[in-house]
């Protein structure tokens, strides 16, 4: 192994250490603080008491008084009786936030505890401690084979993939044959017929998951043994799912907890074992987060190809992780959209660098350039800004528009389909995570939009802050009596809606004090941030906000920059006035 090599592998082991140690760290000092501080500023809920078992779910329900966290569906929490780190805490996911009323999973022994246990119970946060996941793939990157010899001179750029000419040409007539489009043909030829690694990047979309399902089934149709992997268990579901679509006969499955499991159109197992899969003559596609791969799920199971989906927000060492297992290499992904989140705020590039980022521009990608999803005036603006006037809209959407029957007179100006992008300037200038008045807004707007006969599910809001979404979310819990209507509108940070769509996405800032914007402009004002929240909607984008936070000045050149990009963003949008009357 070289130096570089050794060095790479030493940067990346310092990395996953110092990111659980301050992670650690980090909430061994906040669960110190004063309960009353924490439930403050939102990091726990008290007063929980056990409210029952849904039947359908399997998931532990619970009652409180008050609930103003900063949680949010997803989350882990640590459940305990008010000594947090001084007693065994039940860990615990929340499954379901309907204000006062929640629901948990876990998988935990000590569960019993919350059933059999009186009192109020206390929800703080919580935490999977990965680290030795990581430490355990980066050592066997160093003593395997294929990690000396493939993996590493991969990511150092000592080693690039070879074409084969026949594969790439049957590939590009079987995609063609499929009905893709001449871009997708395209990335699906030249991913077939790549001896070792092939990028495609997928703009918003433009279809990047049906690129993956055909692949998928070129690649098993050959016989190949094929991963799909992702950072989350949604994005694996998704591909799985759209892999069914297209070839519903193909040897398909997850692997993996059940309770992740619930919308899966092909079989599920606990581990791989059980499966059977291993008894097959033939290829087969096996679901499974990079984890999996280092358990006994999936331990010494190896493939032919690993399809690695929504890789921009895979970091290197997850990535290598899954790349043990196989001896070729897709990624599909957008470095145009978020990036990965890194544990610690100062952390260095590599650490907030993805798999697919580190690797993109070498000469092996592939760009889809048409949409199926924006339309023409939607689509303008980030293709301008992010993908060099390539990415258009499909002839069938491009001057698609949001079918919408009557509303309530005050809205019709904002909600008018003639008008794709809309900035609701509410003219305030002095808020920050938090605006009552901008929540107060996006309910009424909700409401015009159900009214006019937008169904629930097509209608998400957007906001930077977990405080934001918290405030919008019980805006509607107080207008809209239906919880099912309530569940279908997805409240939440960008994040959370990467990989989405919607016919409708309300954006609300929040913040409209330009001091506030200006300390947080590596944040409020990051590009791939504002690209990904632009790009939800199918036909109407309404950011609701203050006009006033375009007045942030930047001193650093970057920030500057971004800031620039936020203005040109606004000025793309027809601008609505709302006056302090209005709600």
């Amino acid at each position: 192994m070289s130096d570089r090599a050794a060095a790479l592998l030493n940067q990346l082991e310092a990395i996953v250490r110092r990111e659980a140690w301050e992670q650690r760290e980090r909430l061994e000092r906040q669960w110190s603080l004063p309960l009353e501080e924490r439930v403050r500023t939102g990091k726990a809920i008290e007063g929980l008491r056990y409210a029952g078992i849904n039947e359908e779910t399997g998931n532990f329900a619970m009652t409180c008084p008050t609930n103003h966290s900063r949680f949010r569906e997803g989350d882990h929490v640590f459940l305990h009786r008010g000594r947090l780190l001084l007693e065994s805490p039940v860990e615990a996911i929340l499954e379901l936030d309907d204000e006062q009323y929640l629901e948990f999973s876990s998988q935990g022994v000590n569960l019993q505890q919350v059933i059999d246990g009186a009192g109020p119970w206390i929800a703080d946060e919580g935490y999977l401690d990965l680290s030795s996941y990581y430490l355990q793939a980066l050592a066997e990157i160093a003593d395997r084979e294929v990690g000396r010899t493939r993996i590493l001179p991969l990511v150092l750029g000592d080693l690039g993939p070879g074409v084969d000419y026949g594969r790439y040409e049957r590939g590009w007539a079987a995609a063609s044959d499929a009905g893709l489009n001449e871009s997708q043909a395209e990335a699906v030829g030249q991913a077939y017929a790549t001896g070792l690694v092939h990028l495609i990047q997928g703009p918003p979309g433009t279809g990047k998951t049906v690129v993956l399902a055909h692949l998928a089934r070129l690649l098993v149709e050959e016989g190949e043994r094929v991963l799909v992997t992702a950072l989350t268990h949604r994005a694996i579901n998704n591909a799985l799912n759209k892999i069914a679509q297209v070839a519903s006969d193909l040897p398909a499955c997850k692997i993996g907890p059940p309770a992740c499991a619930d919308d899966l159109l092909v079989s599920h197992y606990l581990s791989f074992d059980q499966s059977r899969f291993g008894e097959l003559s033939g290829g087969y596609v096996i679901g499974a987060t990079p984890f999996a791969t280092c358990t006994d799920r999936l331990g010494e199971v190896e493939f032919d190809t690993v399809l690695f989906d929504e890789s921009s927000q895979i970091t290197l060492p997850l990535a290598m992780m899954g790349m043990l297992v196989g001896k070729r290499y897709v990624f599909v992904g957008d470095d145009q959209q978020l990036p990965p989140v890194a544990a610690v705020r100062d952390a260095p590039l590599l650490a907030r660098t993805s798999i697919f980022g580190y690797l993109v521009g070498r000469g092996y990608e592939t760009m889809l350039t048409q949409t199926y999803r924006l339309n023409d005036v939607l689509a303008a603006w980030p293709s301008r800004r992010f993908y060099a006037n390539l990415l258009q809209p499909a002839p069938t959407v491009g001057e698609r528009r949001l079918s919408l029957g009557a509303v309530p007179g005050q809205w019709q100006e904002i909600l008018d389909p003639a008008h794709p992008a809309v900035w609701v300037d509410l003219q305030q200038r002095n808020t920050t995570v938090r605006s009552r008045r901008e929540a107060d807004v996006v309910a009424g707007l909700v409401r015009g939009l159900l009214a006019g006969g937008v169904p629930a599910h097509e209608i998400g809001v957007i906001s930077p802050y977990r405080a934001q979404g918290r405030q919008v979310r019980s805006q509607l819990r107080r207008s809209l009596p239906d919880p099912a209507v309530r569940r279908a509108i997805i409240a939440d940070t960008v994040e959370r809606m990467q990989g989405q769509e919607r016919e409708v996405i309300l954006v609300s800032l929040a913040t409209s004090s330009p001091h506030f914007a200006a300390q947080l402009a590596d944040f409020f004002f990051q590009p791939q941030r504002i690209n990904v929240t632009v790009t939800r909607p199918r036909t109407k984008l309404i950011i609701v906000g203050s006009r006033s936070v375009l007045q942030v000045e930047a001193e650093d050149p970057e920030l500057c920059e971004w800031v620039h990009l936020f203005r040109d963003m606004a000025q793309s949008c027809t601008l609505r006035l709302v006056g302090r009357g209005t709600s």
